[in-house]
This record gives structure tokens, sequence and C-alpha cells, in this order.
């Protein structure tokens, strides 16, 4: 049984709440258990990620988080950045999930975070889950 960090940017509380039920549901189905936390905003989702891998204590990791289009350029900055760090840890063997929506409206966020529709939490912890199963089998 492994331990998996759900790290969430709990920005808009309503939708974090619903990708967290995905992910947490997605992870006690596979038998493994979770830890949460919490931090601002996505930009500091990567770094939380590293921090939190340093302790060992964590076999894979879930970000997840909403990022809305707004009327500046602040989006392509979040959005952009935190897929791309992330993206850098996964490069260098973690098993990450990334969960984090990037969305033009709540509306669109609202049909992605909910487990009953798009259930996006779900499927970033089932893709944590798979890349782990993955290390395990060829030991990396």
């Amino acid at each position: 049984m492994a331990t998996i960090l759900l790290a969430e940017a709990r920005f808009y509380p309503h939708l974090n709440d619903m990708l967290l039920q995905g992910a947490r549901s997605a992870i006690e189905a596979a038998g493994h258990e979770h830890e949460t936390i919490t931090v601002p905003g996505a930009l500091e989702l990567p770094a939380a990620i590293s921090l939190t891998a340093r302790s060992g204590r964590f076999c894979a990791f879930v970000a997840l988080g909403v990022v809305i289009r707004g009327e500046t350029y602040h989006f392509e900055i979040v959005a952009g950045e935190s897929a791309r760090a992330l993206m850098d840890l996964s490069l260098k063997g973690f098993a990450i999930g990334n969960g984090i929506l990037t969305v033009e409206n709540e509306e669109q966020a609202l049909v992605r975070a909910d487990p009953a529709r798009g259930d996006k939490g779900g499927d970033a912890a089932r893709a944590a889950l798979a890349l782990l199963k993955l290390r395990e089998q060829f030991g990396a």
C-alpha cells in the first residue's frame, strides 16, 4: 500500500472540494492511502511537491487546483509555469498526476471538477497511480 500526497491550491474551495473528492475516491479504490496539503495557488504546487518529496513518505503526488482565465496575462503565466514545473519534476522520476484545471470560466471548471461529470481529480490520481506502477515495474 502506497501513500499518495494530494497537493491542492485552494483558490476556489467549492471546485477544489470536488477535485479532492474525485482524487480521494480513485486512490481509495486502488487500495492506497492519501494525505492532503494546501498551498495558496497553482504556482506553489510544484514547490510543495518538491519539498514534501524529500520526506520519503509519499510514493506519488497529485496536484489539484483551478486556474480561470482573467483579463490579464497572469493566466498564461500561472497555467504555463505550473505545468512546466510539474513536468520538470516528473522527468526527474516523480510520479505526478496533474489535476490543475486551466479553463476559460467557472462553468467549464464545474463540469471538469465534478466527480459525476468530468472527474479530473480522479483522472489525475489515476495518472499518478499509473506512473507509480510504471516506476515500480521498471525499477526506476
